[in-house]
């Protein structure tokens, strides 16, 4: 188990940047590791609807780390999930979630700060890794701060407001920072030089392109729910020409075979 955890640190690593093509569900977690990912990750947006559940914590703990057991089960490349909040407000609480999460193969997780206080999470974060250090287990723990997908402060503001949450964040024990919704280029430079954290960004309008990400100091790069809503667009599409005219289109011409995809799981 700690071999994923490790390998997973190393990514961060460099010499590349990891890129993370964010899976929904067991299957679609081993398509991506089919296609050569060195990790994945999870969509807490797709999980969710993979489940029935609306994103935004209103999937429960029970049903969230079944899935990511499940998806788990089927690779052999780290997994890191999307654990939203920790699913409690209680850090006591997050911790014992996010170690059923380590016990069932998941070398790293996100949480979120969203609208909570910061020290909250400080405090979920302390929760984490003491609760690890006495099970003698590891796990990569990934801070997602909202400030610019939320717009927590003034525009002039956010990197600082970064800056000062990661300050925090990294003291309480985190291994990463994640900022969604940060686009310009001299923003994500003075995020990944001082924030003493491995730098995740998320594809979104006007992000820069990998390379230049690279370059600036990022060491990982998330899909998000970005492929997950795409599928749902074009399961949509087919279903209703199935159901207006008989058949289900077009796009059929782009399906992989019932044998190519038996074969992801026939091979394990």
């Amino acid at each position: 188990m700690n071999a994923l955890v490790s390998t997973f640190r190393q990514l961060h690593n460099g010499p590349q940047l990891l890129r993370l093509a964010n899976a929904w569900d067991a299957g679609s977690a081993r398509l991506i590791e089919s296609l050569g990912a060195q990790a994945v990750a999870t969509t807490s947006a797709g999980v969710s609807w993979s489940q029935g559940y609306a994103d935004g914590q209103k999937m429960p703990a029970d049903v969230a780390i079944a899935a990511a057991r499940s998806i788990a089960r089927v690779l052999q490349v780290p997994l890191t999930v999307d654990a939203e909040n920790g699913y409690s407000d209680d850090p006591q609480a997050v911790a014992a979630h996010v170690m059923r999460l380590a016990d069932s193969g998941v070398a790293g997780i996100n949480i979120e700060d969203g609208n909570d206080a910061p020290d909250l999470l400080a405090r979920k974060i302390s929760a984490i890794k003491d609760a690890a250090a006495k099970a003698g287990a590891d796990i990569f723990v990934n801070i997602r701060t909202d400030v610019y997908l939320r717009g927590l402060a003034p525009e002039a503001e956010r990197v600082q407001e970064v800056l000062s949450r990661a300050a925090l964040y990294r003291a309480a024990g985190a291994d990463g920072l994640f900022v969604p919704g940060v686009c310009k280029a001299e923003e994500i430079q003075r995020i990944a030089g001082a924030a003493g954290l491995p730098l995740n960004v998320m594809d979104w309008p006007g992000v820069p392109d990998a390379a230049q990400l690279a370059a600036l100091g990022v060491r990982r790069l998330s899909a998000g729910s970005g492929i997950a809503e795409a599928l749902w667009g074009v399961g949509r599409e087919m279903a209703q020409s199935f159901l207006d005219g008989g058949n289900i289109g077009p796009l059929k011409d782009k399906a992989m075979t019932y044998g190519q995809i038996q074969q992801l799981f026939l091979a394990r």
